[in-house]
């Protein structure tokens, strides 16, 4: 924070990454994501090193992906985590090796499967009996037989109900992703990926949801995941060698929220999975995570810059301040779509100390766009401040969208006093481009 009260990033003056690259913007810290990947590699590799077991950890590229953030992430050793051919195809661009990437989602296209047989990515997550059928005639088609067998996990859902909203759970019965646990349906499936020469099943991958901010979910869902392994060995002979237990952890969005400890949780999963090993006598399984909003998720501010100030009388005769910004819910579709929770701040000056009930609001056609429902802000802020919404990493860009055939804002990484974009800002140019008239 410089001297009147204006917010720096990385050693750069708010407004003076405005007055280069406009609002809204992505203002994405470059050595902020690279600590955050490190916490998690240190973490995870001390937590489970006594056990003699090894561990991957994915970037879960849905949060955010970009050629960039992809070479950063292979750079500190994460590998990474796709669910489409888009994301597939910006892993590849940016040079990361197939045997780095994983697959997975609930409604692969052939294309995106002949793709991934042909990246020979060192894993594709299947979703289903009937992917898995796909996933071996795929395989056989490429030729991968015998001692060249497609490696494969299939996601279980567990039952355990997590995560900040109800369409962010994932391991719930009642949900489009994985084979059920109950039932033995998730036995079943492992079963069927053995009866396939074409795949090798490398183990069972599970996600219980996301913002997940009790330790104990993922406890219990090891403990699940554990057990499942034992059952397919004393029904087939068959140890898995590998576990996937997800990710999901949750970061903090307002003060009043707080991260996960990640290097707690890694040493509490690391004594769930040795205690039940040791109790069941096999051996300890190679693990992966699969973090995404919790490194990415903090590294970034959006920038806006304020237009309409209109004070609004409610019903009990109380008045907001609706505070207008030049973005929205084109670039953070998240408080409208699961009353998803942000903060800010001005960031080009010291406001007054007296604040005002205030909500942040965008310029979209929509009454639920709405960026931060209630806050209260300083009082004499004005049309032309700048205001930084934080922690806008994880799902912002990745799910910005045209409506009102807005531009989609630029990502712009800074890093030492430097700034560069890394993602452009829209032109409308681009727009046109595809509308053919």
């Amino acid at each position: 924070m410089s001297d009147d009260g204006a917010l720096a990033l990385a050693g750069i003056d708010a407004a003076a990454l405005v007055a280069e690259f406009g609002t809204p913007s992505y203002i994405l810290d470059e050595e902020h994501f690279r600590a955050r990947a490190r916490v998690f590699i240190d973490s995870f590799t001390a937590a489970f090193a006594p056990l003699g077991a090894s561990v991957d950890v994915y970037y879960a590229g849905k949060s955010f992906l970009s050629v960039a953030v992809a070479r950063w992430a292979r750079e500190e050793g994460l590998r990474v985590d796709t669910c489409t051919g888009g994301e597939l195809a910006v892993a590849l661009r940016a040079g990361v090796p197939g045997a780095e990437i994983g697959l997975h989602g609930n409604n692969k296209s052939d294309s995106e499967i002949s793709r991934a047989l042909e990246a020979r990515v060192g894993r594709i997550v299947v979703d289903s009996f009937a992917e898995i059928d796909r996933v071996a005639a795929a395989a056989r088609a490429a030729g991968r037989t015998g001692a060249d067998p497609v490696p494969v996990m299939v996601r279980v859902t567990t039952g355990i109900h997590a995560g900040g909203h109800e369409f962010i759970s994932t391991a719930h019965e009642d949900q489009k992703f994985g084979v059920s646990l109950a039932g033995g349906q998730a036995l079943a499936a492992l079963a069927a990926v053995l009866g396939h020469p074409e795949l090798e099943l490398l183990g069972a991958h599970t996600h219980i949801g996301s913002q997940i901010q009790d330790a104990h979910a993922f406890e219990i869902n090891a403990r699940k995941m554990l057990g499942l392994r034992e059952d397919l060995r004393s029904t087939t002979g068959y140890l898995m060698p590998e576990l996937d237990l997800g990710g999901g952890y949750g970061i903090a969005y307002t003060p009043e929220e707080i991260p996960i400890d990640v290097p707690s949780l890694a040493l509490d999963l690391a004594g769930v999975v040795g205690q039940v090993c040791t109790e069941l006598g096999t051996t300890v399984p190679r693990i992966s995570i699969e973090p995404g909003r919790s490194i990415v998720g903090s590294t970034t501010v959006t920038l806006y810059t304020v237009g309409v100030v209109k004070p609004v009388t409610l019903e009990d005769g109380s008045v907001r301040v609706y505070v207008s910004v030049d973005g929205g819910m084109s670039d953070n579709i998240r408080p409208a779509l699961y009353d998803a929770r942000y903060t800010a701040r001005l960031a080009n000056r010291t406001g007054s100390a007296q604040t005002m009930r205030a909500r942040v609001v965008g310029k979209h056609c929509e009454s639920g766009d709405i960026v931060i429902s209630d806050i209260a802000l300083p009082a004499d802020i004005a049309p032309g401040d700048l205001l930084a919404v934080p922690a806008t990493g994880a799902y912002g860009r990745s799910m910005a969208s045209n409506y009102n055939h807005v531009l989609r804002p630029p990502v712009v990484a800074v890093s030492g006093g430097r700034a560069r974009v890394i993602v452009r800002r829209e032109t409308e140019d681009d727009l046109l481009a595809l509308d053919l008239g």
